[in-house]
């Protein structure tokens, strides 16, 4: 792969991260959130927790093995629920987030806290 295949590499993934960016900003908006959260690490996983209806201690479980897997999947379970989406959508959120996201936040969603 010479130098002007991997520019173009680059400017696609460029291109990929400010999408999602956008998307899960829309995402935070929606749930009445500050949208810049998203780009804070560690504060946008507190954010989704309080979005998905999860207490904010959970942001501890993020960092047990084996337990940030089961709380990932409990969250995005809780955002899709209350963002008005079923079971498959939650299961497209965990498997496929690069394409779900981007549904909820650009889509027809409507936060409802439940």
């Amino acid at each position: 792969m010479n130098s002007g295949d991997s520019t173009i590499v680059i400017i696609i993934q460029l291109a990929i991260l400010i999408f999602m960016i956008a998307a899960i900003w829309k995402v935070f908006s929606k749930a009445g959130q500050p949208g810049w959260a998203s780009l804070v690490p560690f504060y946008n996983l507190y954010i989704l927790l309080k979005i998905a209806s999860k207490p904010g201690w959970w942001l501890i479980l993020f960092f047990i093995p084996i337990a940030n897997i089961i709380a990932l999947i409990l969250v995005n379970i809780g955002i899709a629920r209350n963002l008005g989406k079923g079971g498959g959508f939650a299961a497209g959120l965990i498997l496929l987030s690069f394409i779900f996201y981007p549904i909820l936040g650009f889509g027809s969603a409507k936060y409802s806290e439940k």
